[in-house]
Protein backbone atom coordinates (compact mmCIF):
# COMPACT_ATOMS: atom_id res chain seq x y z
CA UNK A 1 0.00 0.00 0.00
CA UNK A 2 1.19 3.39 -0.67
CA UNK A 3 0.39 4.84 2.87
CA UNK A 4 0.92 2.54 5.90
CA UNK A 5 -1.76 2.15 8.30
CA UNK A 6 -0.53 4.31 11.77
CA UNK A 7 0.69 2.59 14.70
CA UNK A 8 -1.92 1.59 17.34
CA UNK A 9 -0.60 4.39 19.49
CA UNK A 10 -0.72 6.90 16.95
CA UNK A 11 -4.14 5.94 16.17
CA UNK A 12 -5.13 7.09 19.91
CA UNK A 13 -3.67 9.82 20.11
CA UNK A 14 -6.47 11.05 16.91
CA UNK A 15 -9.45 11.85 19.45
CA UNK A 16 -9.75 15.32 18.73
CA UNK A 17 -13.06 16.31 17.98
CA UNK A 18 -14.51 16.42 14.39
CA UNK A 19 -13.97 19.32 12.02
CA UNK A 20 -16.52 21.79 11.93
CA UNK A 21 -19.54 21.30 9.88
CA UNK A 22 -19.01 24.46 7.63
CA UNK A 23 -15.36 22.37 6.89
CA UNK A 24 -17.06 19.44 6.22
CA UNK A 25 -17.64 17.51 2.95
CA UNK A 26 -19.05 19.64 -0.20
CA UNK A 27 -22.46 18.78 -1.64
CA UNK A 28 -22.92 22.11 -2.94
CA UNK A 29 -23.52 22.18 -6.76
CA UNK A 30 -20.31 23.27 -7.84
CA UNK A 31 -18.06 20.73 -5.91
CA UNK A 32 -15.73 18.74 -7.90
CA UNK A 33 -16.84 15.01 -9.35
CA UNK A 34 -15.85 12.49 -7.00
CA UNK A 35 -16.62 8.71 -5.89
CA UNK A 36 -16.08 6.30 -2.76
CA UNK A 37 -17.12 2.98 -1.43
CA UNK A 38 -19.93 1.72 0.16
CA UNK A 39 -18.84 -0.71 2.60
CA UNK A 40 -20.46 -1.42 6.60
CA UNK A 41 -18.22 -1.53 9.31
CA UNK A 42 -19.49 -5.07 9.54
CA UNK A 43 -18.26 -6.12 6.39
CA UNK A 44 -14.33 -5.76 7.60
CA UNK A 45 -11.96 -8.36 8.07
CA UNK A 46 -11.19 -7.72 11.67
CA UNK A 47 -10.74 -10.50 14.28
CA UNK A 48 -13.04 -11.64 16.67
CA UNK A 49 -16.12 -12.33 14.03
CA UNK A 50 -17.42 -9.42 13.38
CA UNK A 51 -15.69 -5.96 11.53
CA UNK A 52 -14.26 -3.62 14.01
CA UNK A 53 -13.21 -0.21 14.32
CA UNK A 54 -9.54 -1.18 14.93
CA UNK A 55 -6.36 -2.21 12.37
CA UNK A 56 -8.87 -2.85 9.50
CA UNK A 57 -10.96 -0.09 9.18
CA UNK A 58 -7.71 2.00 9.54
CA UNK A 59 -6.17 -0.08 6.35
CA UNK A 60 -9.31 0.14 4.59
CA UNK A 61 -9.16 3.78 4.66
CA UNK A 62 -5.22 3.79 3.17
CA UNK A 63 -7.18 1.32 0.23
CA UNK A 64 -9.96 4.39 -0.09
CA UNK A 65 -6.88 6.25 -0.50
CA UNK A 66 -5.02 4.92 -2.63
CA UNK A 67 -7.83 4.27 -4.43
CA UNK A 68 -8.60 8.21 -4.95
CA UNK A 69 -11.58 8.15 -3.48
CA UNK A 70 -13.30 10.94 -1.68
CA UNK A 71 -16.00 8.94 0.62
CA UNK A 72 -16.66 5.94 2.65
CA UNK A 73 -20.16 5.06 3.10
CA UNK A 74 -21.14 3.07 6.08
CA UNK A 75 -25.13 1.56 7.23
CA UNK A 76 -26.39 3.12 10.55
CA UNK A 77 -23.67 2.13 13.48
CA UNK A 78 -26.43 1.94 16.43
CA UNK A 79 -26.43 -1.72 18.81
CA UNK A 80 -28.97 -3.89 16.57
CA UNK A 81 -31.94 -5.46 17.96
CA UNK A 82 -33.72 -8.89 17.19
CA UNK A 83 -33.05 -9.36 13.33
CA UNK A 84 -29.89 -7.57 13.40
CA UNK A 85 -30.53 -5.12 10.94
CA UNK A 86 -28.89 -1.71 11.56
CA UNK A 87 -32.21 -0.23 10.73
CA UNK A 88 -33.50 -1.42 13.62
CA UNK A 89 -31.90 -0.11 16.71
CA UNK A 90 -32.15 -0.02 20.29
CA UNK A 91 -30.83 4.14 20.02
CA UNK A 92 -30.76 6.39 17.64
CA UNK A 93 -27.46 8.17 19.72
CA UNK A 94 -25.45 4.79 20.86
CA UNK A 95 -23.19 3.22 19.17
CA UNK A 96 -22.79 -0.71 18.72
CA UNK A 97 -20.15 -2.13 21.22
CA UNK A 98 -19.91 -4.97 18.70
CA UNK A 99 -17.49 -3.07 16.48
CA UNK A 100 -15.77 -1.73 19.35
CA UNK A 101 -11.90 -3.50 18.44
CA UNK A 102 -10.82 -5.91 21.10
CA UNK A 103 -7.08 -5.29 20.16
CA UNK A 104 -7.31 -2.20 20.45
CA UNK A 105 -8.61 -3.05 23.95
CA UNK A 106 -5.42 -5.38 24.46
CA UNK A 107 -3.44 -2.51 23.62
CA UNK A 108 -4.64 -0.65 26.34
CA UNK A 109 -4.33 -3.13 29.24
CA UNK A 110 -8.52 -3.77 29.01
CA UNK A 111 -8.24 -6.89 27.90
CA UNK A 112 -5.72 -10.11 27.61
CA UNK A 113 -4.66 -11.40 24.20
CA UNK A 114 -5.61 -15.39 26.15
CA UNK A 115 -9.17 -13.70 26.89
CA UNK A 116 -9.90 -12.63 23.72
CA UNK A 117 -8.97 -15.95 22.32
CA UNK A 118 -11.29 -18.18 24.93
CA UNK A 119 -14.30 -16.62 23.32
CA UNK A 120 -16.11 -18.23 20.32
CA UNK A 121 -17.25 -15.62 18.06
CA UNK A 122 -17.49 -17.63 14.81
CA UNK A 123 -14.83 -19.31 12.67
CA UNK A 124 -16.18 -18.18 9.23
CA UNK A 125 -14.33 -15.35 7.61
CA UNK A 126 -16.95 -14.23 5.09
CA UNK A 127 -19.80 -14.47 7.46
CA UNK A 128 -21.06 -12.79 10.74
CA UNK A 129 -22.61 -15.28 13.45
CA UNK A 130 -24.50 -12.67 15.44
CA UNK A 131 -25.56 -15.33 17.77
CA UNK A 132 -22.39 -16.61 19.06
CA UNK A 133 -21.65 -12.71 18.91
CA UNK A 134 -24.90 -12.22 21.46
CA UNK A 135 -23.69 -15.25 23.54
CA UNK A 136 -20.23 -14.16 24.44
CA UNK A 137 -19.18 -10.51 22.84
CA UNK A 138 -21.12 -8.15 26.17
CA UNK A 139 -19.06 -10.85 28.41
CA UNK A 140 -15.99 -10.22 26.93
CA UNK A 141 -16.31 -6.51 26.67
CA UNK A 142 -17.31 -6.54 30.79
CA UNK A 143 -13.85 -7.74 31.40
CA UNK A 144 -12.74 -4.52 29.89
CA UNK A 145 -15.03 -2.21 31.29
CA UNK A 146 -14.46 -3.64 34.69
CA UNK A 147 -10.93 -2.87 34.58
CA UNK A 148 -11.22 0.59 32.99
CA UNK A 149 -11.06 3.82 35.18
CA UNK A 150 -14.05 4.97 35.71
CA UNK A 151 -12.56 8.21 37.21
CA UNK A 152 -10.93 8.81 33.71
CA UNK A 153 -11.10 12.77 33.16
CA UNK A 154 -12.37 12.40 29.50
CA UNK A 155 -14.59 9.90 30.61
CA UNK A 156 -16.57 11.66 33.15
CA UNK A 157 -16.52 14.52 30.42
CA UNK A 158 -18.33 11.95 28.37
CA UNK A 159 -21.02 11.48 30.76
CA UNK A 160 -21.38 15.24 31.07
CA UNK A 161 -21.44 16.23 27.90
CA UNK A 162 -23.95 12.62 26.10
CA UNK A 163 -26.33 12.92 29.90
CA UNK A 164 -28.84 13.69 27.69
CA UNK A 165 -29.38 10.60 25.72
CA UNK A 166 -26.89 8.04 27.63
CA UNK A 167 -28.74 8.17 31.31
CA UNK A 168 -31.86 6.33 29.21
CA UNK A 169 -30.18 4.46 27.36
CA UNK A 170 -28.04 3.13 29.97
CA UNK A 171 -31.06 2.43 32.23
CA UNK A 172 -33.06 0.69 28.88
CA UNK A 173 -30.01 -1.45 28.39
CA UNK A 174 -29.55 -2.30 31.85
CA UNK A 175 -33.28 -3.02 32.44
CA UNK A 176 -33.76 -4.81 29.13
CA UNK A 177 -31.15 -7.55 30.66
CA UNK A 178 -32.92 -7.52 33.93
CA UNK A 179 -36.00 -8.88 32.08
CA UNK A 180 -34.17 -11.66 29.94
CA UNK A 181 -34.77 -9.22 26.54
CA UNK A 182 -38.24 -8.79 26.65
CA UNK A 183 -39.37 -5.31 25.18
CA UNK A 184 -40.18 -2.66 26.96
CA UNK A 185 -43.99 -2.53 26.35
CA UNK A 186 -43.74 -5.61 27.99
CA UNK A 187 -42.19 -4.65 31.23
CA UNK A 188 -44.78 -3.93 34.47
CA UNK A 189 -46.43 -1.00 34.91
CA UNK A 190 -43.87 1.28 36.99
CA UNK A 191 -41.12 1.08 34.36
CA UNK A 192 -43.11 0.87 31.10
CA UNK A 193 -44.52 4.09 32.39
CA UNK A 194 -41.28 5.35 33.62
CA UNK A 195 -43.03 6.22 37.46
CA UNK A 196 -39.66 8.25 39.04
CA UNK A 197 -39.48 6.04 42.30
CA UNK A 198 -39.40 2.77 40.21
CA UNK A 199 -36.73 4.53 37.87
CA UNK A 200 -34.79 5.61 41.18
CA UNK A 201 -34.72 2.40 42.81
CA UNK A 202 -33.70 0.67 39.10
CA UNK A 203 -30.97 3.07 39.25
CA UNK A 204 -29.70 1.89 42.22
CA UNK A 205 -30.10 -2.33 41.81
CA UNK A 206 -28.07 -1.90 38.62
CA UNK A 207 -25.78 0.49 38.83
CA UNK A 208 -23.04 -1.80 38.25
CA UNK A 209 -24.73 -2.56 34.53
CA UNK A 210 -25.38 1.43 34.12
CA UNK A 211 -21.65 1.86 34.25
CA UNK A 212 -20.60 -0.69 32.27
CA UNK A 213 -23.29 0.41 29.21
CA UNK A 214 -21.33 3.83 29.73
CA UNK A 215 -18.03 2.65 29.91
CA UNK A 216 -18.74 0.75 26.43
CA UNK A 217 -20.49 3.58 24.76
CA UNK A 218 -17.19 6.15 25.93
CA UNK A 219 -14.80 3.53 24.53
CA UNK A 220 -16.79 2.85 21.06
CA UNK A 221 -16.86 6.88 20.89
CA UNK A 222 -13.03 7.10 21.17
CA UNK A 223 -11.91 3.95 18.21
CA UNK A 224 -14.74 6.34 16.31
CA UNK A 225 -13.01 9.36 16.55
CA UNK A 226 -9.66 7.66 16.16
CA UNK A 227 -10.81 6.61 13.02
CA UNK A 228 -12.93 9.65 11.80
CA UNK A 229 -9.66 11.65 12.08
CA UNK A 230 -7.62 9.34 10.15
CA UNK A 231 -9.97 9.15 7.62
CA UNK A 232 -10.33 12.86 7.12
CA UNK A 233 -6.47 13.60 7.37
CA UNK A 234 -6.43 11.59 3.89
CA UNK A 235 -9.00 13.17 2.52
CA UNK A 236 -11.78 10.74 3.33
CA UNK A 237 -15.41 12.10 4.29
CA UNK A 238 -17.46 9.41 5.65
CA UNK A 239 -21.25 8.92 4.76
CA UNK A 240 -23.30 7.75 7.74
CA UNK A 241 -26.57 6.75 7.41
CA UNK A 242 -29.79 7.76 9.36
CA UNK A 243 -32.80 5.70 9.49
CA UNK A 244 -36.15 7.66 9.47
CA UNK A 245 -38.23 5.60 12.14
CA UNK A 246 -36.99 4.50 15.53
CA UNK A 247 -37.52 0.66 16.17
CA UNK A 248 -40.82 0.46 18.77
CA UNK A 249 -38.28 -1.43 21.41
CA UNK A 250 -36.20 1.66 21.72
CA UNK A 251 -34.62 3.80 24.86
CA UNK A 252 -35.98 6.62 22.20
CA UNK A 253 -39.20 5.66 22.22
CA UNK A 254 -38.99 4.59 26.04
CA UNK A 255 -38.13 7.85 26.70
CA UNK A 256 -40.03 10.09 24.67
CA UNK A 257 -43.67 8.60 23.89
CA UNK A 258 -45.04 11.80 23.27
CA UNK A 259 -42.85 12.08 20.27
CA UNK A 260 -44.92 9.12 18.72
CA UNK A 261 -48.21 7.96 18.20
CA UNK A 262 -48.74 6.02 20.62
CA UNK A 263 -52.37 5.40 22.48
CA UNK A 264 -53.28 4.94 26.02
CA UNK A 265 -51.19 1.72 26.85
CA UNK A 266 -48.29 3.07 24.67
CA UNK A 267 -48.72 0.98 21.92
CA UNK A 268 -49.10 2.09 18.11
CA UNK A 269 -52.36 2.17 16.42
CA UNK A 270 -50.72 2.55 12.77
CA UNK A 271 -47.20 1.59 11.64
CA UNK A 272 -44.51 2.78 9.40
CA UNK A 273 -43.78 0.64 5.67
CA UNK A 274 -44.52 1.39 2.29
CA UNK A 275 -47.88 0.22 0.21
CA UNK A 276 -47.93 -2.86 -2.53
CA UNK A 277 -45.86 -1.93 -6.04
CA UNK A 278 -44.60 -4.32 -8.90
CA UNK A 279 -42.38 -5.88 -6.63
CA UNK A 280 -44.87 -6.90 -3.65
CA UNK A 281 -48.48 -7.22 -3.63
CA UNK A 282 -48.71 -7.00 -0.08
CA UNK A 283 -46.45 -3.59 0.11
CA UNK A 284 -43.41 -4.11 3.07
CA UNK A 285 -45.30 -3.66 6.79
CA UNK A 286 -42.08 -2.08 8.84
CA UNK A 287 -43.73 -2.17 12.18
CA UNK A 288 -41.66 0.89 13.27
CA UNK A 289 -43.92 3.67 15.17
CA UNK A 290 -44.66 6.47 13.50
CA UNK A 291 -44.22 10.41 14.98
CA UNK A 292 -46.60 12.65 16.01
CA UNK A 293 -45.49 15.61 13.87
CA UNK A 294 -47.76 17.80 15.54
CA UNK A 295 -46.46 17.51 19.28
CA UNK A 296 -42.82 17.46 17.57
CA UNK A 297 -43.44 20.85 15.93
CA UNK A 298 -44.82 22.27 18.99
CA UNK A 299 -42.04 21.33 20.78
CA UNK A 300 -39.51 23.32 17.52
CA UNK A 301 -38.50 20.17 16.47
CA UNK A 302 -36.66 19.58 19.61
CA UNK A 303 -35.89 15.58 19.62
CA UNK A 304 -34.74 16.04 15.78
CA UNK A 305 -32.59 18.90 16.31
CA UNK A 306 -30.67 16.54 19.02
CA UNK A 307 -31.13 13.68 16.18
CA UNK A 308 -29.90 15.24 13.42
CA UNK A 309 -27.32 17.18 15.24
CA UNK A 310 -25.61 13.79 16.65
CA UNK A 311 -25.33 12.20 13.93
CA UNK A 312 -23.89 15.91 11.94
CA UNK A 313 -21.70 15.47 15.57
CA UNK A 314 -20.43 11.81 14.11
CA UNK A 315 -20.38 11.67 10.48
CA UNK A 316 -19.22 14.12 7.85
CA UNK A 317 -22.49 13.42 5.26
CA UNK A 318 -25.77 12.45 6.67
CA UNK A 319 -27.91 10.18 4.56
CA UNK A 320 -31.05 10.22 5.47
CA UNK A 321 -33.29 6.73 4.55
CA UNK A 322 -36.63 7.06 3.54
CA UNK A 323 -36.61 10.78 3.15
CA UNK A 324 -39.90 10.75 1.15
CA UNK A 325 -41.42 10.21 4.65
CA UNK A 326 -41.15 13.48 5.40
CA UNK A 327 -43.29 14.85 2.47
CA UNK A 328 -45.91 12.13 3.43
CA UNK A 329 -45.87 8.79 5.16
CA UNK A 330 -47.72 5.65 4.88
CA UNK A 331 -49.70 4.46 7.93
CA UNK A 332 -50.33 0.87 8.03
CA UNK A 333 -53.05 -0.82 10.92
CA UNK A 334 -51.18 -2.10 13.73
CA UNK A 335 -53.05 -5.37 14.00
CA UNK A 336 -52.60 -5.96 10.51
CA UNK A 337 -49.23 -8.06 9.13
CA UNK A 338 -49.50 -6.87 5.87
CA UNK A 339 -49.50 -2.99 4.06
CA UNK A 340 -52.14 -3.37 1.78
CA UNK A 341 -55.02 -1.66 3.57
CA UNK A 342 -52.18 1.57 4.99
CA UNK A 343 -52.68 5.37 3.61
CA UNK A 344 -50.88 8.17 2.85
CA UNK A 345 -50.34 10.98 5.78
CA UNK A 346 -48.83 14.55 5.48
CA UNK A 347 -45.40 15.06 6.74
CA UNK A 348 -43.91 17.94 8.21
CA UNK A 349 -42.13 18.77 4.87
CA UNK A 350 -40.20 22.08 4.34
CA UNK A 351 -40.63 23.22 7.90
CA UNK A 352 -38.60 20.74 9.51
CA UNK A 353 -35.74 21.39 7.46
CA UNK A 354 -35.82 24.86 8.16
CA UNK A 355 -36.13 25.04 11.54
CA UNK A 356 -32.90 22.91 11.41
CA UNK A 357 -31.23 24.33 9.74
CA UNK A 358 -32.49 27.55 12.02
CA UNK A 359 -31.42 25.46 15.31
CA UNK A 360 -28.31 23.90 13.99
CA UNK A 361 -26.61 25.22 10.89
CA UNK A 362 -26.19 23.76 7.83
CA UNK A 363 -25.31 20.05 7.68
CA UNK A 364 -24.59 18.54 4.29
CA UNK A 365 -27.72 15.61 3.87
CA UNK A 366 -27.90 12.89 0.81
CA UNK A 367 -31.70 12.23 0.45
CA UNK A 368 -32.94 8.55 -0.06
CA UNK A 369 -35.28 9.51 -2.11
CA UNK A 370 -36.35 6.06 -3.92
CA UNK A 371 -39.83 4.43 -3.78
CA UNK A 372 -43.19 5.86 -4.58
CA UNK A 373 -42.30 9.33 -5.22
CA UNK A 374 -45.19 12.20 -6.16
CA UNK A 375 -44.85 15.68 -6.94
CA UNK A 376 -44.39 16.69 -3.18
CA UNK A 377 -41.63 14.74 -2.36
CA UNK A 378 -39.76 16.24 -5.99
CA UNK A 379 -40.74 19.83 -4.49
CA UNK A 380 -39.17 19.25 -1.03
CA UNK A 381 -36.28 17.59 -2.37
CA UNK A 382 -35.98 21.12 -4.68
CA UNK A 383 -36.42 23.30 -1.67
CA UNK A 384 -34.23 21.46 0.62
CA UNK A 385 -31.32 21.34 -2.37
CA UNK A 386 -30.05 18.10 -1.06
CA UNK A 387 -28.70 15.51 -3.61
CA UNK A 388 -31.10 12.05 -3.92
CA UNK A 389 -30.15 9.12 -5.30
CA UNK A 390 -30.15 6.86 -8.24
CA UNK A 391 -29.73 3.13 -8.63
CA UNK A 392 -28.82 1.78 -11.63
CA UNK A 393 -30.59 -1.52 -11.26
CA UNK A 394 -33.53 0.25 -11.26
CA UNK A 395 -32.78 1.51 -14.58
CA UNK A 396 -33.39 -1.92 -16.58
CA UNK A 397 -36.58 -2.99 -15.19
CA UNK A 398 -39.49 -3.40 -17.94
CA UNK A 399 -41.97 -3.54 -14.60
CA UNK A 400 -42.45 0.43 -14.37
CA UNK A 401 -41.06 3.43 -16.45
CA UNK A 402 -37.46 4.29 -16.12
CA UNK A 403 -36.09 7.20 -14.59
CA UNK A 404 -32.92 5.85 -13.84
CA UNK A 405 -31.19 5.76 -16.80
CA UNK A 406 -27.92 7.67 -16.78
CA UNK A 407 -28.80 10.07 -19.23
CA UNK A 408 -31.57 11.15 -17.38
CA UNK A 409 -29.58 12.10 -13.97
CA UNK A 410 -29.65 15.81 -12.56
CA UNK A 411 -25.64 16.26 -11.83
CA UNK A 412 -27.16 16.68 -8.11
CA UNK A 413 -27.43 13.18 -7.39
CA UNK A 414 -25.20 10.55 -5.62
CA UNK A 415 -25.19 7.20 -8.14
CA UNK A 416 -25.05 3.67 -6.90
CA UNK A 417 -24.88 0.45 -8.72
CA UNK A 418 -27.03 -0.94 -5.54
CA UNK A 419 -27.73 -0.13 -1.88
CA UNK A 420 -27.35 -2.70 0.85
CA UNK A 421 -31.00 -3.81 -0.22
CA UNK A 422 -30.14 -4.52 -4.18
CA UNK A 423 -28.72 -8.06 -5.25
CA UNK A 424 -24.84 -7.89 -6.09
CA UNK A 425 -24.67 -6.56 -9.80
CA UNK A 426 -23.63 -10.05 -11.09
CA UNK A 427 -26.33 -11.80 -8.75
CA UNK A 428 -28.73 -8.43 -10.05
CA UNK A 429 -28.21 -9.63 -13.90
CA UNK A 430 -28.21 -12.93 -13.12
CA UNK A 431 -31.80 -13.12 -12.19
CA UNK A 432 -32.97 -10.88 -15.07
CA UNK A 433 -35.61 -11.67 -18.35
CA UNK A 434 -34.78 -12.16 -21.47
CA UNK A 435 -35.66 -8.86 -22.81
CA UNK A 436 -33.86 -6.99 -19.59
CA UNK A 437 -30.84 -8.85 -20.00
CA UNK A 438 -30.39 -8.22 -23.79
CA UNK A 439 -31.10 -4.31 -22.75
CA UNK A 440 -28.82 -4.11 -20.13
CA UNK A 441 -26.25 -5.34 -22.54
CA UNK A 442 -26.96 -3.16 -25.19
CA UNK A 443 -27.23 -0.10 -22.87
CA UNK A 444 -23.81 -0.99 -20.96
CA UNK A 445 -21.74 -2.48 -24.13
CA UNK A 446 -21.25 -5.29 -22.57
CA UNK A 447 -18.65 -7.52 -24.14
CA UNK A 448 -17.32 -11.19 -23.33
CA UNK A 449 -14.24 -9.14 -22.08
CA UNK A 450 -16.06 -6.46 -20.54
CA UNK A 451 -18.09 -7.89 -17.48
CA UNK A 452 -21.34 -6.69 -16.41
CA UNK A 453 -20.42 -5.74 -12.80
CA UNK A 454 -17.21 -3.46 -14.60
CA UNK A 455 -19.55 -2.48 -17.23
CA UNK A 456 -22.24 -1.12 -14.66
CA UNK A 457 -19.65 0.34 -12.33
CA UNK A 458 -18.04 2.30 -15.04
CA UNK A 459 -20.94 3.58 -16.11
CA UNK A 460 -22.00 5.25 -12.78
CA UNK A 461 -18.71 6.72 -12.82
CA UNK A 462 -19.06 8.17 -16.13
CA UNK A 463 -22.74 9.39 -15.49
CA UNK A 464 -23.57 12.90 -14.68
CA UNK A 465 -24.08 12.64 -11.02
CA UNK A 466 -21.28 14.34 -8.89
CA UNK A 467 -21.08 11.87 -6.76
CA UNK A 468 -20.64 7.56 -7.76
CA UNK A 469 -20.77 5.09 -4.59
CA UNK A 470 -19.76 1.47 -6.13
CA UNK A 471 -19.96 -1.37 -3.36
CA UNK A 472 -17.22 -3.08 -2.13
CA UNK A 473 -19.24 -6.86 -3.11
CA UNK A 474 -19.16 -5.21 -6.82
CA UNK A 475 -15.47 -4.15 -6.60
CA UNK A 476 -14.93 -7.88 -5.73
CA UNK A 477 -16.96 -9.29 -8.38
CA UNK A 478 -19.02 -11.38 -6.24
CA UNK A 479 -22.65 -13.13 -6.82
CA UNK A 480 -25.52 -12.96 -4.37
CA UNK A 481 -23.61 -14.97 -1.86
CA UNK A 482 -22.42 -11.45 -0.49
CA UNK A 483 -26.03 -9.71 -0.79
CA UNK A 484 -25.97 -7.59 2.23
CA UNK A 485 -30.08 -7.86 2.53
CA UNK A 486 -32.43 -8.77 0.79
CA UNK A 487 -35.78 -7.01 2.12
CA UNK A 488 -39.18 -8.63 4.19
CA UNK A 489 -36.90 -11.44 5.02
CA UNK A 490 -35.41 -12.38 8.35
CA UNK A 491 -32.33 -14.68 8.69
CA UNK A 492 -29.49 -14.60 6.76
CA UNK A 493 -28.98 -10.83 6.62
CA UNK A 494 -25.92 -8.49 7.54
CA UNK A 495 -24.03 -11.14 7.94
CA UNK A 496 -21.72 -10.57 4.38
CA UNK A 497 -17.72 -9.80 5.38
CA UNK A 498 -14.89 -9.41 2.99
CA UNK A 499 -11.60 -11.23 3.31
CA UNK A 500 -8.63 -9.33 4.58
CA UNK A 501 -6.79 -10.09 1.04
CA UNK A 502 -9.54 -8.41 -0.85
CA UNK A 503 -7.84 -5.43 -0.28
CA UNK A 504 -4.95 -4.83 -2.02
CA UNK A 505 -2.94 -2.75 -4.19
CA UNK A 506 -4.40 -4.08 -7.45
CA UNK A 507 -7.96 -3.01 -6.47
CA UNK A 508 -6.88 0.15 -5.72
CA UNK A 509 -4.97 0.43 -8.86
CA UNK A 510 -7.89 -0.52 -10.97
CA UNK A 511 -10.22 1.54 -9.43
CA UNK A 512 -7.79 4.64 -9.58
CA UNK A 513 -7.83 4.11 -12.99
CA UNK A 514 -11.49 4.43 -13.38
CA UNK A 515 -12.15 7.17 -11.24
CA UNK A 516 -9.27 9.29 -13.67
CA UNK A 517 -10.81 8.09 -17.11
CA UNK A 518 -14.15 9.52 -15.81
CA UNK A 519 -12.56 13.28 -13.60
CA UNK A 520 -13.75 11.76 -10.02
CA UNK A 521 -10.01 11.89 -8.43
CA UNK A 522 -9.56 14.19 -5.84
CA UNK A 523 -8.40 17.64 -6.88
CA UNK A 524 -5.31 17.55 -7.53
CA UNK A 525 -4.75 14.04 -8.04
CA UNK A 526 -3.23 11.80 -5.85
CA UNK A 527 0.18 9.88 -6.48
CA UNK A 528 -0.37 6.48 -6.70
CA UNK A 529 2.15 3.50 -6.95
CA UNK A 530 0.98 -0.13 -7.77
CA UNK A 531 3.02 -2.82 -6.65
CA UNK A 532 3.60 -5.59 -9.00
Amino acid sequence: MTTSVLSEQTKQQHTSEPVPLAQKADLSADAPRSAGVLLHISSLSSAGGIGTLGKEAFRFVDFLYQAGQKWWQILPIGPTSYGDSPYQSFSSFAGNPYFIDPELLIEQGLLTEQEFSSFDFGNDVERVDYEKLYQNRYRMLDLACDRFDAEDPAFLRFLREESWWLEDYALFTALKTAHGGKPWYEWEDDLRLRRDDALQQARQTYDCELQRVCIRQFLFRRQWRALKAYANEHGIHIIGDMPIYSALDSADVWANPKVYQLNEDLLPTEVAGCPPDAFSEDGQRWGNPLYDWDYIKQTDYDWWCKRLGAAADLFDVVRIDHFRGFAGYYAIPAEDDHARNGCWRDGPGLDLFETLRRKIGRVPIIAEDLGFLTEDVHQLLADCGFPGIKVLQFAFDSREESDYLPYLYPENCVVYTGTHDNDTVLGWISSLGEEEAAYTKDYLRLTDRDGAGWGMMKEALASRGKIAILTMQDLLSLGSEARMNTPSTLGGNWCWRMRGECVNDWLAGMLHHWCEVYHRLPEPPQPIQISE
